[in-house]
């Protein structure tokens, strides 16, 4: 996996290919004030941290968000222009980034209802597909996913738990799984660690949190 790609702590994850892209900032350890793009995919404190995107943000950086968040972005003072609204299911071009919106929700857990039209998104960045799959469980949305490297959680209570993780990338097959949401909030190291011991052997692992 290229150096210019982390999982900076929880499921913040951070791209420099070329443009400069935040997911979900949240622990962030200093300002960096370098970001094109900040995607984010849903309101819950360990996603949506307005602290942190303080640190990643720039005067002319672009804010994606579910559709149901341009309020609380309008109120911390974003610019209008500068905000991304998405709908699950939907194709978008920002920045000349290409990148779907994936529905992302719980199937047997009340902590991300369907109906607020949460997301996990596909990049396209130098002709790869990056899925950074959000809260999530397995669903009918995600096991459609086609991505070169994907970024699942793994930790389990609030998303899916390593077994069920494992089962979604080996049926989508990318080249390299990456796990994440885990080692803070929930979740241990240990449990990116099963996660993979159950990949098929065609799909590489990149554990890139390390704690």
């Amino acid at each position: 996996m290229s150096k210019n790609i982390e999982v900076l702590y929880h499921s913040s994850i951070k791209i420099s290919e070329g443009k400069v892209i935040y997911f979900d900032p949240f622990k962030i350890d200093k300002s960096y004030n370098d970001a094109d793009i900040i995607f984010i995919t849903h309101d819950h404190y360990d996603h949506y941290s307005e602290s942190d995107i303080d640190k990643v943000i720039r005067q002319d950086t672009v804010i994606v968000v579910p559709e149901g968040m341009q309020t609380k972005l309008l109120k911390k003072g974003i610019k209008e222009e500068h905000i991304v609204t998405v709908e699950p299911g939907k194709t978008y071009m920002v920045e000349g980034t290409k990148f779907e919106a994936i529905p992302a929700y719980n199937m047997n857990k009340p902590f991300h209802p369907k109906e607020n039209g949460w997301v996990g998104y596909i990049v396209e960045i130098n002709n790869f597909r990056y899925y950074i799959a959000g809260d999530t469980d397995i669903t009918e949305e995600n096991k459609k996913v086609k991505c070169d490297v994907a970024f699942v959680p793994v930790g389990g209570t609030y998303t899916m738990d390593f077994k069920e993780a494992a089962n979604l990338i080996n049926e989508i097959k990318p080249k390299i799984a990456v796990p994440i949401h885990y080692g803070s909030i929930v979740g241990t190291m240990q449990d990116a660690i099963n996660f993979e011991r159950l990949l098929h052997s065609e799909i590489k692992c990149e554990i890139l949190m390390k704690d």
